[in-house]
């Protein structure tokens, strides 16, 4: 899932030298995941942190060092978790139109486990994923939203899609809002100018509760910068990358 929805940025960023890592969160991308663990919060974050898919210990094999770590949309509450619960695992953070004030996945973890299996049977639809794309660009044309409808879905139909998006809705989902303020990491904070999906009035209040943040806005932008405005992003990222001279910063979008 990351590197279908990173495909435009993803070589761009290597492209300008950054050594560059994208990493499925378990439940959420093509891991394979026959044999179904847990896919609650604390699962995702242990994954991220030890996991690379043989059984052998992600960051702390592979990297051992400070990251980058870059999360858009609910992405950016995966983030600051891992940063809030790991902080010597990460240098600096990207939140790109986070969406971190949800508290978890609220009355839909009490829903009782057939009207669950129901709505997550609906979210992979064709009809909603062709409308949450015309919320979610700006300008779209209807070859490009069916091309990222496709995109979107393909995680979908793996056999054990459902069952870990529902493991993971009642285990009651992300709720960082008290992790937020403890969170002393550099962060840039990326938002589209013309998100429909969070409101930009949230892009402040996160710049304001994040003792170590900038802000930066992309106009004429919807909610997925890194999709709509590749360019744009991925010169931001450079720039915040190298501004405080942490050479050995490797960049990890989510």
């Amino acid at each position: 899932m990351v590197l279908t929805e990173w495909r435009y940025t993803f070589p761009l960023l290597e492209e300008a030298g950054m050594e560059t890592w994208a990493v499925d969160i378990l439940g959420w991308g093509f891991s394979d995941l026959e044999r179904l663990p847990s896919c609650d919060v604390a699962s995702k974050r242990d994954h991220l942190y030890q996991w690379d898919g043989h059984g052998v210990k992600f960051w702390r094999s592979h990297i051992r060092r400070p990251i980058i770590l870059v999360g858009p949309s609910l992405g950016a509450a995966v983030a600051i978790d891992f940063a809030a619960n790991h902080p010597e695992a990460v240098e600096k953070l990207v939140l790109i139109d986070a969406s971190v004030y949800a508290e978890g996945t609220g009355d839909l973890a009490k829903l009782p486990r057939a009207l669950a299996y129901a709505g997550v049977y609906l979210l992979k639809s064709v009809p909603l994923r062709l409308y949450v794309n015309l919320l979610a660009f700006n300008e779209i044309s209807l070859s490009t939203s069916i091309d990222w409808m496709n995109v979107g879905r393909l995680h979908c139909l793996y056999p054990w899609w459902e069952d870990a998006t529902v493991n993971f809705m009642v285990s009651g989902g992300y709720n960082v809002n008290a992790q937020i303020d403890k969170v002393k990491k550099r962060t840039l904070i990326i938002w589209g100018e013309d998100d429909q999906i969070i409101s930009n009035k949230l892009a402040v209040r996160l710049h304001s509760e994040l003792p170590n943040a900038i802000i930066r806005q992309i106009p004429e932008c919807g909610h997925i910068p890194h999709v709509e405005k590749p360019n744009s992003v991925a010169k931001l990222i450079v720039e915040f990358a190298r501004e405080a001279c942490y050479e050995d910063a490797q960049t990890i979008p989510l």
